[in-house]
């Protein structure tokens, strides 16, 4: 039963991110916001990842109270969008407080998955999460006719979220973290860890924002470059289901060649974007350098930090929220023949710094 809540929990809540990835940016655009008006309003939630984290250092505390105000205040926002849709300040306004909450409620179940799934099935209930994701890509491409069908869907699969999220809560050792002051948490104890975290999403931001656009104007079709997607969604749920004997492994190596092959992976772009077999091939690579890679970073946060959860948002916030903000922005600015080159110049950065003697050889 366990496994369902929790299978059940990370398929609505990435389902969630997939109305909103895939679709809120065409139904702001249908009814009139130009497009640089929808990257303020897609900038914001990165940014609110970063910054959330940094207020549970001193002034709270992520405890069950605060984390059902967060699933209690999504909802909120989820219905607001009705509101504030046709409003660029007001949509600006309920979107920050969405994202705030949205960094708080999946660390805060991440930390329940490792605890009591341990390292053989976490991968086995997260993979749902990417089941999910391409549902809902594919189920409501096919609905999307009026753009408030996607506010429909959205707030339907958010209140499943926060319905299983709250069935999660008795598996929750309350007294696990909230014991710990979390002054004792040391961001820069494993600073060079962080930077890598940072640099490793850096490089993401020319393949979430551009890899589209990348393919189709190197003569590969759109239909073709939709099949690409898909597929690295399917090595990465293949990866989630069968990597429980590899993280009983030195988890930092396991990073460290998560990292590497993702070097490789924007190199073979780089250089054969036209080849639709190398291409595939570097898709594939998605398996480790985010299912492998993402795994591995949370049950390794796990083993450094007592303040578990604090730790998990963290590194939500500073790859996911500050390398994905200023990915998208890099990539915008960098962005010609040479986008993956420099992708695998920052991956390159992400792995010098996991040789740091400062972090851990075994956890």
């Amino acid at each position: 039963m366990l496994f369902f809540k929790l299978s059940a929990f990370y398929f609505f809540y990435f389902a969630a991110v997939g109305v909103y990835v895939i679709f809120l940016p065409k139904v702001l655009h249908d009814i009139g916001y130009s497009a640089f008006e929808i990257g303020i309003v897609f900038a914001i939630a990165p940014l609110m990842k970063f910054i959330t984290p940094f207020l549970f250092l001193k002034h709270i505390t992520l405890n069950q109270n605060v984390f059902k105000i967060a699933l209690l205040l999504s909802v909120f926002c989820s219905l607001m969008l009705y509101v504030t849709l046709e409003n660029l300040y007001l949509l600006m306004i309920n979107n920050a407080v969405l994202a705030a909450c949205l960094s708080m409620i999946l660390p805060y179940l991440e930390v329940t998955a490792v605890k009591v799934l341990g390292k053989s099935r976490y991968g086995k209930s997260r993979l749902y999460g990417s089941i999910g994701f391409m549902v809902i890509s594919l189920l409501l491409g096919q609905f999307l006719t009026n753009p408030y069908i996607a506010i429909h869907y959205y707030l339907a699969v958010n209140i499943l979220t926060v319905t299983f999220a709250l069935l999660l809560l008795k598996y929750d050792d309350v007294n696990h973290d909230e014991s710990k002051s979390n002054s004792n948490f040391s961001f820069f104890k494993y600073w060079p860890f962080w930077v890598s975290l940072f640099f490793m999403q850096l490089s993401f931001g020319s393949f979430y924002n551009f890899f589209t656009i990348y393919e189709t104007e190197h003569g590969i079709s759109l239909e073709m470059t939709s099949y690409l997607w898909s597929f690295g969604v399917i090595c990465e749920i293949l990866i989630l289901y069968f990597q429980g004997p590899l993280l009983k492994r030195n988890l930092l190596s396991l990073i460290k060649f998560s990292v590497a092959i993702t070097a490789i992976r924007w190199f073979i772009l780089f250089m054969y974007p036209d080849n639709l077999t190398l291409t595939f091939i570097s898709q594939g690579i998605h398996a480790f350098s985010f299912g492998l890679f993402h795994s591995a970073v949370v049950m390794y946060l796990y083993s450094l930090y007592e303040n578990k959860k604090l730790a998990q948002q963290f590194m939500f916030g500073v790859a996911y929220g500050l390398g994905g903000f200023l990915g998208a922005l890099i990539a915008g600015w960098l962005y010609g023949e040479f986008l993956f080159f420099y992708s695998t110049i920052f991956a390159i950065f992400a792995l010098v710094f996991l040789y740091s003697k400062k972090l851990p050889k075994e956890v």
